[in-house]
C-alpha cells in the first residue's frame, strides 16, 4: 500500500475458478464507499489447477495486497488460504457469507461447482451486446431495425437516446430514431412486426426549455425554428398524428424520469410479445 497526491493505492488480487465479473463488482462496489482510495487491479480467471492458482500467488508474493477469491475447490482453497496467513495478507471469500446463509436458511447442501454463477455471466454478455446494439442505432443509424426488441421515435428532445441506453443496459435491444420535419423515415420501419414501436412526445414548453440549454451550451443565440413556439408546436402535432395513424403505442415523457418511461416502455413490450403469434 502506498500514499501519493493524497490518495491510497493498493494492491488487490482476485482470484476465481470463473470469469472473475462478480470479485470485480463487488470490489468496485466496495472500493467506492471509501475517498481517494485507488486499487491496482489484478485478476486471475478460470483457476482450477494447484499449477494455475500457483502462478497467481506468485504474483501475489511479489505485489502483496489483499486477496479476494471465489474458489469452491477445497485444495485449492486451503492452499491459498494457508499461503496468505504466511505472508499475513487478507484473503476474503467473497461469496462464503451469502452462501452459508443462504444453505442455513433453506435447509440445503452447497453444490461446490465451479462456475455456477456463468449463468450471470451469460446475462451480463447478453446486456453487453445489447448495449451495443442501443449505441450502433442510436439517432437514425444503423439498418437492421427487424433485429430490434424496441423503436424508439420523436422529435428532438425527448429523451430517446437515454432512454435507449437504458433499455440497452437491461439487455433490450433498442433503436431510437429522429422525426425531422420533411425527413423521410425509413420504409422498412412499416412492415415490420416483432419490434414494439413506441413514439415520445413531451409538452410544447418543455421541448423549447431544454432546446434552449442545449443552444445555450453551444453558445448559439440566433433565431431559429428550433426554439420557435409554433414549428415546435407543429412538430409535436405531426409526431402524435404519425403515432396514431400507425397505431403506435406512445408516451408523454413531459414529467417522467427516464426511470419511469422505460419501467412504461418494458410493460409494453411485454404486452406486446403476448399478443405476438
Amino acid at each position: 500500500m502506498s500514499r501519493s497526491d493524497s490518495s491510497i493505492h493498493f494492491h488487490v488480487h482476485m482470484i476465481s475458478d470463473s470469469t472473475g465479473e462478480t470479485l470485480i463488482e463487488v470490489m468496485h462496489a466496495s472500493v467506492a464507499q471509501f475517498e481517494n482510495v485507488e486499487p491496482i487491479e489484478h485478476l486471475f480467471a478460470l483457476v482450477r489447477s494447484p499449477k494455475q492458482l500457483e502462478r497467481a500467488l506468485d504474483h501475489v508474493a511479489d505485489y502483496p495486497g489483499i486477496v479476494m477469491y471465489t474458489l469452491v475447490n477445497y485444495d485449492l482453497r486451503r492452499q491459498l488460504e494457508d499461503f496468505c496467513a504466511r505472508l499475513s495478507i487478507p484473503a476474503i471469500a467473497v461469496l462464503d457469507p451469502i452462501q452459508a446463509t443462504l444453505s442455513s436458511y433453506l435447509g440445503a447442501p452447497i453444490r461446490g461447482k465451479a462456475g455456477a454463477q456463468r449463468v450471470l455471466d451469460a446475462d451480463y454478455y447478453h446486456r453487453i451486446e445489447a448495449m451495443n446494439y442501443s449505441m450502433a442505432h442510436d439517432d437514425g443509424q444503423g439498418d437492421d431495425l427487424g433485429s430490434a426488441d424496441i423503436i424508439l421515435l420523436g422529435i428532438s428532445r425527448t429523451s430517446k437516446t437515454p432512454t435507449s441506453i437504458y433499455l440497452g443496459h437491461r439487455g433490450i435491444r433498442t433503436a431510437n430514431i429522429p422525426l425531422v420535419p420533411g425527413a423521410p423515415l425509413p420504409d422498412e420501419l412499416f412492415a415490420l412486426k416483432k419490434p414494439l414501436i413506441v413514439g415520445l412526445t413531451a409538452s410544447p414548453d418543455r421541448i423549447i426549455q431544454i432546446r434552449r440549454n442545449r443552444l445555450l451550451n453551444l453558445k448559439e443565440d440566433r433565431p431559429t425554428e428550433y426554439v420557435d413556439e409554433s414549428a415546435v408546436k407543429e412538430e409535436v402535432i405531426f409526431a402524435k398524428r404519425l403515432f396514431n395513424r400507425h397505431e403506435w403505442a406512445s408516451i408523454d415523457v413531459t414529467r417522467r424520469s427516464i426511470e419511469e418511461t422505460a419501467a412504461k416502455v418494458i410493460n409494453l413490450l411485454n404486452e406486446h410479445r403476448r399478443s405476438l403469434p
